[in-house]
């Protein structure tokens, strides 16, 4: 059990979203980003699975085949793209995500990267990511246009730029 390293990680990592995500006004959402993950059944599993250069949930689900704490955490975080997963006749249906918790998934997977990859990280890290590791066959198609298009953007120009675009959009799209 690693309690107090998991717990060192995940208050760095809500530290740095939630400085990224005030970046694009969204202050409420900065402010109790990841909560859950303080939950017993998220907390306890990320202690027991902790590895510090990634999710504790790629360990969980090499371990039990599944992650019952990712689970948990997808359905209670509307910035995860899992979340806007439905059922409607039979198929799935991917739901394009609101502008607000979109500019939250983009602040949380810049967070992720600075906090796993520590002075490896460079701006293209969370794209490179995006590209190679996130299944996008779970995505809204918009939402994966959009993402790789502000991504890009981080990697290219930098994130000042990019947290000031991500804060036009969204306000242009509330």
């Amino acid at each position: 059990m690693h309690i107090f390293k998991h717990l060192r990680t995940v208050s760095r990592h809500r530290r740095v979203v939630r400085k990224l995500c005030f970046k694009c006004g969204l202050i409420r959402q900065g402010l109790f980003h990841d909560m859950s993950k303080y939950s017993p059944s998220e907390f306890w599993a990320g202690a027991k699975y902790y590895q510090g250069d990634k999710s504790p949930q790629v360990k969980e689900r090499e371990v039990c085949g599944y992650s019952k704490a990712w689970l948990h955490h997808k359905g209670r975080n509307k910035h995860h793209f899992e979340y806007w997963t439905d059922y409607a006749n039979g198929k799935r249906v991917y739901v394009d995500m609101p502008a607000k918790y979109f500019a939250e998934m983009v602040c949380d997977r810049v967070s992720a990267s600075k906090i796993y990859l520590k002075e490896k990280y460079t701006d293209a890290s969370p794209l490179e990511y995006f590209i190679n590791r996130t299944d996008k066959d779970g995505m809204n198609p918009k939402t994966a246009e959009r993402l790789e298009y502000f991504l890009t953007m981080l990697k290219e120009n930098g994130e000042k730029q990019t947290f000031k675009e991500l804060r036009k959009y969204v306000k242009d799209n509330k």
